[in-house]
């Protein structure tokens, strides 16, 4: 059995968690915020980035300190006991399947928007084996394919701000109609038309759409020079995800009245053919195609890296840790494979309020494992002595208001889930997987004796 290589450098950390967090939520999910907040979404992006940023300096401080494979499942275990640490784990992974599931069923309708007449189960069975297919190689090549795929995303993002920027500046007529500028941010309905329970409910979107950002703290047992890479990847990408999501807001609802993005096609269509591009549709599913095999790709590494990671801490089967000698774990990338092929029923199945409902219990995961982060790194603290916390390279600011305050905003974004009567089901779901879990853990611990201390997970890491 081998053990999983430090191959992945700053660039792929980078783009890596950049990929993660930019894909669905932006290209078709940003529609249905808008209509939840108006303009006001600007202000949801905004709190919800900063939110978001205080979990990663969270989970920096942690990983820098001890960079380990499942790094968020470790250290929920260490320092808050391991039923904490296998619900986190756990979670993770269902938030993995779960979008992943809807990432390979949205592969099959992209494809369909070229061959039609192919059905749509035999592109979600092609994906599925051959992201596994690389997922099974050095992890080098797993990195070097996400770099290249978040970076088209990147630029196709870059292009809709710039094309966006030169219909306000130049004043291009837009379907007939001339872009009135950054007062459309304000004249229709005002910049909160639905008030503060419009932006209230836009958070559960909202945060959707910034998860997967803590797939860093997974490349933690991969990375060279941990120390090194993980401030910057962890420094540079929060804001540069929150300029994407604001600024493409800002631009988007300036060129248009936020009332006719009415959700019925993608922003970046409307975007690109305000410019004259008659070949819009085919220039963004090339873009959402590239996106959804970038979201495909992070969701089973991150789910194997997790797998992986809880069986090191005796939370998952053992024959999880087996590696290849590329260093891949094996077992967990066939075991993801299988979920997928789960997408295939998606196609017959799933009704037309599906992507709300995936979205909302993958709100729900997400937001726990963010408060399971905030919540191990105050338990660490508080276990340090002074000496030991002068000693932390990579602190988290503000404290300790900042993690105090960034927990309270995750525990209310999973009340708003039970508010709000299209999203209640992910929290009924939430509550229930949690229940279900725990209920399991306890029965495990019974049949295989006491749990391990966090000593002894410590020990047993190392061994893995």
């Amino acid at each position: 059995m081998e053990n999983l290589q430090r191959n992945l450098g700053a660039r792929h950390i980078r783009f890596l968690a950049i990929g993660s967090a930019i894909g669905t939520g932006l290209f078709y999910g940003s529609a249905s915020a808008i209509q939840l907040a108006g303009p006001a979404v600007i202000l949801a992006y905004i709190l919800g980035g900063a939110a978001v940023y205080m979990v990663m300096r969270a989970l920096g401080e942690m990983s820098v300190r001890n960079p380990i494979s499942g790094s968020f499942s470790r250290y929920a275990g260490d320092y808050l006991g391991p039923l904490a640490g296998f619900l986190t784990g756990w979670t993770y992974i269902l938030e993995m399947i779960i979008v992943g599931l809807a990432d390979v069923t949205a592969f099959g309708i992209y494809m369909a928007f070229w061959f039609p007449h192919v059905p749509q189960w035999i592109w979600v069975l092609a994906i599925v084996l051959l992201i596994c297919g690389l997922n099974l190689c050095n992890v080098k090549i797993f990195g070097e394919m996400e770099f290249w795929l978040a970076l088209a995303k990147i630029l196709a993002i870059g292009a809709m701000i710039i094309g966006g920027a030169a219909i306000l500046v130049l004043g291009i007529s837009m379907n007939g109609e001339q872009a009135h500028g950054l007062s459309n941010l304000w004249t229709h309905g005002g910049f909160a038309p639905h008030g503060v329970g419009g932006l209230i409910a836009s958070l559960a979107v909202v945060m959707f759409a910034y998860g997967g950002v803590e797939i860093i703290g997974i490349t933690s047992g991969e990375a060279k020079n941990p120390e090194v890479v993980l401030p910057r990847a962890i420094n540079a990408v929060p804001v540069r995800i929150l300029l994407f999501y604001v600024l493409t807001m800002v631009v988007l609802m300036a060129v248009f009245p936020w009332s006719k993005i009415d959700g019925q096609g993608s922003p970046f269509v409307q975007i690109f053919s305000g410019l004259g591009i008659k070949s819009a549709a085919t220039i963004l599913n090339v873009v959402v195609i590239s996106a959804a095999v970038s979201a495909i790709n992070s969701d089973i590494f991150g789910a194997c890296r997790m797998m992986y990671g809880m069986a090191a801490q005796g939370h998952a089967p053992r024959v999880f840790a087996i590696t290849s000698r590329a260093g891949a774990p094996w077992v967990t990338v066939l075991v993801m494979g299988v979920a997928l092929l789960g997408g295939v029923l998606l196609n017959y199945l799933i009704p037309d309020q599906i992507f709300l409902i995936i979205a909302s219990i993958a709100t729900f995961a997400t937001v726990w494992v963010w408060l399971m982060i905030l919540l191990s790194q105050v338990a660490m603290r508080r276990r340090l002595s002074t000496d030991e916390v002068r000693a932390l390279k990579f602190k988290v600011p503000l404290w300790p208001v900042g993690p105090a305050v960034a927990i309270a905003f995750m525990i209310f974004v999973i009340g708003i889930l039970g508010y709000e009567q299209d999203t209640r089901i992910a929290l009924f779901v939430g509550i229930g997987w949690i229940a279900v879990m725990t209920m399991g853990w306890w029965a495990c611990s019974k049949l295989n004796g006491t749990p391990a201390s966090s000593e002894e997970q410590r020990e047993m890491a190392k061994q893995s």
